[in-house]
């Protein structure tokens, strides 16, 4: 996987939350750090979220990170998928 910046990690996540996050508002209208459940998604839609991430990166989110918090924010969610990034990398 090649790596991206932050701001593109973040695009990314965005379209894939407006594709599968089911959430009452539109993605663009929320800032970073905004609660994703607040926003509508459920926790139905967040397993969409989680697999659509899964493939679109490369990686698979390991049995302690699928809790209601890597997923709680766009944030929350960069946070998780640089370091599941960067462990493949050194792998």
């Amino acid at each position: 996987m090649t790596t991206m910046g932050r701001k593109e990690l973040e695009a990314a996540i965005g379209v894939i939350l407006r594709d599968e996050g089911r959430l009452s508002i539109d993605v663009a209208e929320l800032d970073v750090g905004d609660d994703l459940f607040a926003a509508g998604m459920t926790s139905h839609a967040s397993v969409s979220v989680m697999l659509a991430l899964e493939e679109s990166f490369g990686i698979e989110f390991p049995e302690r990170m699928l809790r209601k918090q890597t997923f709680e924010s766009v944030t929350a969610i960069a946070d998780a998928l640089t370091g599941l990034i960067d462990a493949d990398v050194t792998c």
